[in-house]
Formats: structure tokens, C-alpha cells, sequence
């Protein structure tokens, strides 16, 4: 079981060959692949096109959707964040902070496109998948 980072599936949606958008496509139909509702918030709210955002709705609605946050992650998010911070990295987006954090926490992997995740790998422990 995974979950795919929201720059992962804009690059897939937009039809970007990269080693992430071609793990997704072989991972498609050949393993777990949850979707949180923030990742799900993030893909959609980037479609312009009716057509195109109902058609990645249908798509995505086909995965198990679970909810990433609640006090105890918001909390963790926080200490995360602060963690990193006191060693000298900014992470640009809280939201990936958070997405890292339910990752570690839920103990699954995240397959991503995103150098915000680098350091929660190296300083918090998150597993990837390339």
C-alpha cells in the first residue's frame, strides 16, 4: 500500500514522462494505492476544465479515500514542522508536512515528485517509492 503525492498525479494528469509518473502507471491496477483527501483537494482543484476535473474526479473517487488530518496529526504536523525547522530546513508547504507526517505516522510509503519531502526523509524518516 501507497500513497501517491499530489506531484506525482498533476505530472501523470498532464502527461509528463518521469521514473514517478511511470512507477504511478505501473502501480495502477497492480497495487494499493490510497488517496488522501488533501492529495485529492490539491489534484482537483487544479483542473481548469469542467470536463477534465469531472472525468479526475470519477477517476480518483475509484480509490480509497482517507482522511489525512485530525488533532492528533495537526499536532504531530506541528512538531514535525518545528523539528525541521530547528535544523535548519524550511519546508515550503505546511500541507506536505503533513501528508509526510500521516505517511510516517500510518507507516505508509509516499511516492512523490516533490524535493519538500527530501528532507522529511532524511530527518523524520519517511519511506518513499521511486
Amino acid at each position: 500500500m501507497i500513497i501517491v503525492d499530489t506531484s506525482v498525479w498533476i505530472d501523470y494528469f498532464n502527461g509528463k514522462i518521469s521514473k514517478e509518473t511511470d512507477s504511478l502507471d505501473t502501480m495502477l491496477g497492480n497495487q494499493e494505492i490510497l488517496l488522501g483527501d488533501l492529495i485529492l483537494t490539491e489534484i482537483l482543484q487544479g483542473f481548469q476544465e469542467d470536463r477534465l476535473f469531472r472525468e479526475a474526479q470519477n477517476m480518483l473517487e475509484g480509490f480509497p479515500v482517507v482522511p489525512m488530518l485530525g488533532v492528533p496529526l495537526a499536532i504531530k504536523s506541528a512538531k514535525n514542522y518545528r523539528t525541521l525547522r530547528k535544523q535548519g530546513v524550511i519546508v515550503r508547504k505546511t500541507i506536505d508536512v503533513m501528508i509526510g507526517t500521516y505517511c510516517i505516522e500510518h507507516r505508509i510509503s509516499l511516492l512523490y515528485a516533490d524535493r519538500d519531502f527530501d528532507p522529511i526523509v532524511r530527518h523524520l524518516g519517511l519511506q518513499y517509492v521511486l
